[in-house]
């Protein structure tokens, strides 16, 4: 099963499809504009410091960006505090799910709401520090992709274990080898999402992201970033329902990938 990513790169080991980012010189041109994608379900205790330290940090940074929050459905307030955020910010966009659709299509929904060069997501639950964000604005020249990877990951024991599972089955089913699949705090290049379909609606959405980027030939940088104790709102991705689901989209991923290995382009993860 390892080799449904492998055997692609070796036959196209002349082929490269990375994002193209040159000017009429030939030399890297800069990124002017950023989306930010929040997904939120019941991060009404967290959702304006979220939003509030997004904003202070990335408007440092770029002139033209915009903060992109999807409620996926939220039972608690999270929806009427975005709402009303959005009378005071002008930079915020809410997104609304009528109910509850998953992980995966939360973030898609951000992504096809996202109108900026560079497309950066994060978790709504201040596990991250939105600052370390620089850290991969470092690499986005040269790659197409910058994956953070929790340094030294602060959630429960079991959540750890599920993560080890998780990534062991993704390399034993599809040879991707990333060595942090799941971490929420990942930048792209716009163009990532230009040339790949998501169909994913749980918690496989990182996976499925990084296996089409790579069978596209995209270029994935990794780099450490800091990971802190979830102190407000509750955690839904360790379910046996997500789980179940998760397994059942890899399956899926992989014959997808076997239907089109035949046209997969090579692809660089460096760390």
């Amino acid at each position: 099963m390892d080799s449904v990513m492998n055997k692609s790169v070796e036959k196209n080991q002349s082929k490269t499809s990375a994002c193209s980012v040159l000017d009429e010189k030939g030399h890297i041109s800069g990124f002017r504009s950023i989306s930010i994608i929040f997904p939120a379900y019941n991060e009404a205790e967290n959702i304006t410091q979220v939003v509030e330290q997004a904003r202070d940090v990335v408007s440092k940074l770029f002139n033209d960006f915009e903060i992109i929050v999807v409620n996926d459905g939220s039972h608690d307030n999270t929806g009427a505090i975005i709402d009303d955020m959005m009378q005071r910010e002008p930079t915020l966009l809410p997104v609304h799910h009528e109910k509850n659709r998953g992980y995966g299509a939360t973030l898609r929904s951000g992504i096809e709401a996202a109108s900026k060069e560079l497309v950066f997501f994060t978790d709504s639950d201040l596990q991250f520090d939105i600052t370390e964000i620089k850290h991969l604005l470092a690499w986005v020249g040269e790659h197409d992709i910058v994956a953070g990877y929790r340094a030294d990951r602060a959630d429960p024991a079991h959540r750890r274990f599920n993560a080890w599972g998780w990534n062991m089955l993704v390399r034993l089913f599809l040879g991707l080898k990333i060595r942090d699949i799941d971490c929420a705090f990942k930048l792209f290049r716009r163009c990532v999402f230009e040339d790949i379909r998501l169909e994913s609606v749980g918690a496989m959405i990182n996976t499925e992201i990084l296996a089409l980027a790579t069978w596209q030939g995209k270029r994935i940088k990794e780099v450490p970033v800091r990971h802190f104790p979830r102190v407000a709102g509750e955690q839904s991705g360790a379910n046996i329902r997500v789980i179940l689901k998760a397994l059942r989209e890899l399956v899926m991923m992989q014959s997808k990938l076997k239907r089109a290995n035949n046209r997969q382009a090579p692809v660089t993860v460096t760390r």
